[in-house]
């Protein structure tokens, strides 16, 4: 007798292969029949109607400090996610030394928008090595699995002290520390090395992140380094301010390394064809046999933006910016004063307060044409229309009195959405090239990470609704390459090799969905972290079972209370 038989599924296995019909048996963690009749099972779950998908492997989040206390990881878990990645975008917290607790902490808040406070609390720094690091995260029971990488800026820290914050060039001895470090790192099960090279990543004081000017023999060393290993993949996130440059030492780490190399691709409206020539620096090296990678999101990287968000339109103007502290029922009833509204609206956007925020989220202050009000469900491709300018302009005031008083209606709830990048033509057609791109990867869900001002840990959940299902303004995607994206091509960059397909003997991560009824709701304030630190979540309808490891963990959206999750080691995979 098995332990689960999934009964009449519509089975997608993760492998890109027709859908089919049948049965999936379970037994222990593994997965023994999959397709045809199978046995009678201890637990019978009936999926009629129901696909039935591997586990997602989300390979993009930001759990570092989360993970350390937090078994669930929601909403990444509420999504369908069994496995998960963080340590992405260079920032992290090991290695580390006592004396830079609060700077990993500040650049965490500052590039993550992860409270401070909440880190302050929640961590309790059990370690100062990587190794030492994983080895705190393994002690930890959890609901899904876990996956860390090594993170750039914390490495340059650990090894050059306030020199790395000062952003000062590393020496000949402070490269070949980090190098080794890595090595260790990397021995000892980490998945990866990231770093980033982009001015949207800032501290809370505007300052650039350690390694944003890292000079290449840096890098270099430490894709040596991976190649030693023979583990991991290496990524990064840059401005590619010298295309031919960032390309040059990228290809030079894919070659000396053997390991995959992957970049963090959007479509930014500054330079609509910047994608273009990224993807065709992508397939010069896949010509050359080099495995580089471009990693992708699948749906716009957009700003939640409400009163109890981290920004808003107005929070640029210094009248807003003075109520801003205040208690939400105070602040609403300042804001709702007819002598408030008129200042605020009288102002324009503080050079002081935009030269704190990355490049990219100025826009805001402006750009009116490119808001939207942020419906239940979301639409994350919504037309030109229905945009704020064109709103105002059919209601006859202008967009910020539009935008103002929609914000400070009703009980002062009410959010709008802006996608800051892969929406430069008002669709999302750019994206579905770059997902339908073979040398592409899809990832970006930021889960655990930008707190108070977007949500898109459940980008999982949109692949299936928007794009197989509902998508109108463009093609769909086949509902076996969307799942497949998901699981065995995330699963199989990383080195995950006994997860992501629906095959006897691999791991039973296993999702029931009711695709029919599948259903995302409008993103939510709470304040659950630790020490009453605020994050945005989205609820889901359409999850009938998520297993992990053989073992549910969620039914009907409800957790079950089962912690069959683990820390996933390099050498694990």
């Amino acid at each position: 007798m098995h332990d689960i038989v999934i009964r009449d599924g519509r089975i997608v296995d993760g492998t890109g292969a027709p859908a089919s019909h049948g049965d999936v048996a379970i037994d222990g963690d593994r997965i023994v029949q999959v397709g045809g009749k199978a046995g009678p099972g201890r637990r019978e779950v009936n999926a009629d109607g129901r696909i039935v998908t591997p586990g997602w492997v989300d390979v993009h989040t930001h759990y570092d400090g989360q993970a350390t206390w937090d078994p669930v990881l929601a909403p990444s878990s509420w999504h369908g996610a069994t496995t998960i990645v963080f340590g992405n975008c260079g920032v992290g917290f090991a290695p580390v030394r006592r004396q830079h607790h609060k700077a990993l902490i500040d650049l965490m808040e500052g590039v993550e928008d992860i409270p401070g406070i909440t880190l302050s609390e929640g961590l309790k720094w059990d370690w100062e090595s990587f190794p030492d690091y994983l080895d705190a995260l393994a002690r930890l029971p959890r609901t899904i699995d876990v996956a860390a990488q090594l993170a750039h800026h914390p490495l340059r820290v650990y090894v050059m002290g306030e020199r790395a914050i000062a952003r000062e060039l590393a020496t000949a001895e402070d490269i070949e520390a980090m190098a080794r470090l890595a090595e260790e790192a990397l021995k000892a099960g980490a998945v990866g090395f990231t770093t980033s090279r982009t001015d949207q990543h800032k501290t809370l004081d505007g300052d650039l992140v350690p390694g944003r000017y890292a000079e290449h023999e840096e890098l270099l060393a430490i894709g040596r380094a991976m190649g030693r290993a023979g583990r991991g993949a290496f990524g990064m996130l840059s401005d590619f301010e010298d295309e031919a440059a960032e390309f040059g030492w990228m290809r030079q780490v894919a070659k000396d390394s053997g390991r995959p190399v992957w970049f963090l691709l959007t479509d930014r409206s500054y330079d609509p064809e910047r994608w273009r020539r990224l993807m065709n620096g992508v397939r010069a090296a896949r010509a050359d046999n080099l495995p580089l990678s471009a990693q992708v999101a699948g749906r716009p990287v957009g700003l939640t933006l409400g009163l109890g968000t981290s920004l808003n339109p107005f929070a640029l103007r210094e009248a807003f910016a003075a109520t801003a502290k205040l208690p939400p029922a105070e602040m609403l009833a300042r804001l709702r004063d007819p002598e408030m509204r008129r200042t605020i609206l009288a102002q324009d956007a503080s050079p002081r307060l935009l030269e704190v925020l990355p490049p990219l989220s100025r826009q805001i202050a402006t750009r009116w044409d490119r808001m939207y009000l942020l419906g239940d469900p979301p639409d994350y491709e919504p037309p030109p229309e229905s945009s704020i300018a064109a709103m105002a302009e059919r209601a006859g005031v202008s967009p910020a009195e539009f935008c103002y008083d929609y914000l400070v209606g009703a009980d002062g709830g009410r959010m709008v959405y802006f996608p800051v990048t892969n929406y430069v033509h008002g669709d999302l057609e750019v994206v579905r090239e770059l997902i339908e791109d073979p040398h592409t990867l899809l990832g970006l869900s930021d889960g655990g990470a930008h707190c108070g001002v977007i949500c898109d840990a459940s980008l999982n959940t949109t692949m299936l609704c928007h794009w197989v299902r509902d998508r109108t303004r463009g093609p769909r995607l086949p509902l076996e390459y969307v799942v497949k994206a998901q699981t065995s091509e995330t699963a199989d960059f990383f080195g995950f090799r006994d997860r992501g397909r629906l095959q006897p003997g691999l791991k039973a991560d296993v999702n029931v969905i009711d695709f029919d009824g599948l259903r995302l709701h409008a993103p939510q304030m709470i304040f659950d972290l630790p020490a009453g630190g605020r994050r945005l979540v989205q609820h889901v309808d359409g999850y009938d079972m998520t297993i992990c490891s053989g073992t549910p963990i969620f039914e009907k959206g409800a957790e079950t209370g089962a912690r069959p999750g683990t820390l996933v080691r390099s050498s694990d995979g």
